[in-house]
């Protein structure tokens, strides 16, 4: 099955894709990836969903190879990924450093279990009575994914910090979120990852809002200790999502810009 991927942006500008977080939020780049078309040629792949077949990491990473085959043969184009698309750009530069000249990876997830836990702690800390009192009505919603589409919408505020932008559309997919990220816990506890990140030629820069629950210094800090290159800056007054952030948004397009024209 081939991935569905939309396109943005003029045909002769230089290449980038764009990978949605979640796992199983395909389309929650559109909006970035419609500001990025300015000045860029955008690729943004609709992740697999779960099927008969486990969905794994190296299922994602080979849908990804054959998505930079069909729309960049012989090319490596920049990757941009978002969250869970940010581990997913590393785990493929990882698998594939020669398909990838350059890995942008904004509000990067985590990779071990010390960060997990304080992502844990940051979203309790934050998360309201009013909040506590809507997860629990959400409860005996039979569909899983229609459950993770209302957790969004309830816990959205966690993560955000003075967003005037709406979160995009997005088509949850419950299953395809679940197997994913087990394999992905599976993968770092088997020390696949981080580890094998050493592999990574290319450029990579971690952009990461200071107000993000993920923390980010702490995720920097796991990554640099087998990628010494990983470059890391933060955005004042921004939480998960800086494009939808109204004082950070312009300052994240300015450096995200600027690195793919020098890093392309």
């Amino acid at each position: 099955m081939s991935l569905v991927v939309r396109e943005y942006g003029p045909t002769t500008a230089p290449k980038v894709v764009v990978l949605h977080g979640g796992p199983g939020a395909a389309g929650d780049l559109a909006p970035l990836a419609t500001l990025l078309a300015t000045d860029f040629r955008i690729f943004e792949p609709l992740q697999r969903g779960a099927a008969s077949s486990r969905l794994t990491v190296a299922r994602h990473i080979a849908d990804l190879l054959d998505v930079l085959d069909r729309v960049a043969p012989g090319e490596c184009p920049h990757l941009v990924g978002h969250s869970w698309g940010a581990m997913l750009a590393l785990a493929f530069a990882a698998s594939h450093p020669q398909r990838a000249s350059a890995l942008t990876l904004v509000g990067c997830g985590t990779f071990d279990a010390a960060s997990r836990a304080q992502l844990r702690a940051t979203i309790e800390s934050r998360t309201t009575a009013a909040m506590r009192a809507a997860l629990i009505a959400i409860e005996d919603i039979p569909d899983p994914s229609e459950r993770m589409s209302r957790w969004r919408a309830i816990m959205q505020p966690v993560y955000d910090v003075n967003c005037d932008v709406a979160p995009a559309p997005v088509s949850f997919d419950a299953r395809a979120h679940r197997e994913t990220w087990d394999d992905m816990l599976g993968r770092q506890a088997d020390g696949t990852y981080p580890a094998s990140f050493a592999a990574i030629d290319g450029p990579v820069l971690m952009l990461h809002g200071r107000e993000d629950p993920h923390p980010g210094r702490m995720i920097h800090a796991s990554l640099a200790a087998v990628m010494p290159r990983v470059e890391y800056r933060e955005l004042a007054t921004c939480g998960h999502d800086p494009w939808r952030e109204r004082q950070a948004r312009a300052a994240f397009l300015s450096v995200l810009r600027s690195w793919i024209v020098a890093h392309g």
